[in-house]
């Protein structure tokens, strides 16, 4: 299973963005999907997460800014991001927790790059 982040750029404080996160691959069922974001020079941290079931979990610091959801038909994972504020800056990073054959697996996409000014 891969996955394939899209939609970082550059906003300015008070936009929005949306981004998304394809898992390709074939005989997996996916159990939880998510993003991590991971600012310079800071640990990578928990933004948000959907499971199978559609539960939803968000860090504190954007409850009711940022919105995850999914579309099973196509195994994406969105975030959108709204009110952005600098302090959102970051790596944004989707993962993917699934199951193949068996066994439970994790994998991460390749990051993508929000910017926020001010």
């Amino acid at each position: 299973v891969q996955l394939q982040a899209s939609g970082g750029g550059v906003v300015q404080a008070g936009g929005s963005l949306r981004l998304s996160c394809v898992a390709s691959g074939s005989g997996f069922s996916i159990n939880e999907l998510g993003w991590y974001r991971q600012p310079i020079g800071k640990l990578r941290a928990l933004v948000a997460s959907i499971t199978s079931g559609d539960s939803t979990n968000y860090a504190d610091s954007v409850k009711g800014r940022f919105t995850i959801s999914r579309d099973n038909a196509k195994d994406t994972v969105y975030l959108q991001m709204n009110s952005l504020k600098p302090e959102d800056t970051a790596v944004y990073y989707c993962y993917i927790e699934y199951t193949r054959d068996g066994w439970r697996r994790s994998v991460w996409g390749q990051g993508t790059l929000v910017t926020v000014s001010s």
